[in-house]
């Protein structure tokens, strides 16, 4: 005598592939919600691009040896400008570095700080070069712009951000300020140019 064992295996696997289809009904609704989620936050907050200069700047106590180490201080007034309307923005580490032709002459960091929605924060940042070793043409070309009175350098910013509209937070993003030419002047008749400063987000 014959016996029928199939049925039962062919119901499981239908409700097996109705399971899976379900499940996958489910993921792709969820993930078309929070990509429409994201359009609508995107679209009520607008966030614009941050905007970052250097007002002021100058240099105190140049000095570059025979051994060409260099010792110089730095002083920099930079502006941080938050245009949005509903985005506040934690600055959880803040690095400010100067650097000459391929050379970084001094680094210092800035205390963390929360910057408001349509906000302005001036950071006054002092840097200093202690007896750094100069490298390739460098040391000449430094003695050259002395004497000619001015020096151009690069200003870099590298900080560690975090995005807070109301109560919800992101997560860490990294924020790249470059500023250059920056020119300083080693007479004091001379008036500092702003510098308007490349942001990389």
């Amino acid at each position: 005598m014959a016996h029928h064992t199939t049925q039962p295996a062919e119901g499981s696997k239908r409700k097996r592939s109705n399971l899976l289809r379900y499940l996958a009904m489910v993921i792709l609704a969820l993930i078309i919600l929070v990509g429409i989620a994201v359009i609508i936050v995107w679209l009520v907050l607008k966030p614009k691009k941050l905007e970052y200069s250097v007002e002021n700047a100058a240099i105190h106590n140049f000095n570059l040896t025979d051994a060409n180490h260099l010792y110089a201080n730095f002083d920099f007034t930079i502006r941080s400008y938050n245009p949005n309307s509903r985005v506040s923005i934690y600055y959880d580490t803040v690095e400010v570095s100067v650097r000459y032709e391929d050379q970084t002459l001094a680094t210092n960091a800035v205390q963390p700080f929360l910057q408001s929605h349509k906000n302005v924060t001036r950071l006054h940042v002092g840097l200093t070069a202690q007896t750094v070793a100069l490298y390739e043409s460098v040391p000449k070309d430094l003695k050259l712009e002395k004497s000619s009175g001015d020096i151009e350098l690069d200003v870099l910013v590298r900080a560690r951000i975090r995005f807070k509209v109301g109560s919800w937070k992101s997560k860490h993003r990294v924020l790249r300020i470059f500023c250059s030419p920056v020119m300083l002047h080693f007479s004091k008749a001379k008036s500092f140019q702003r510098v308007p400063c490349e942001v990389e987000l």
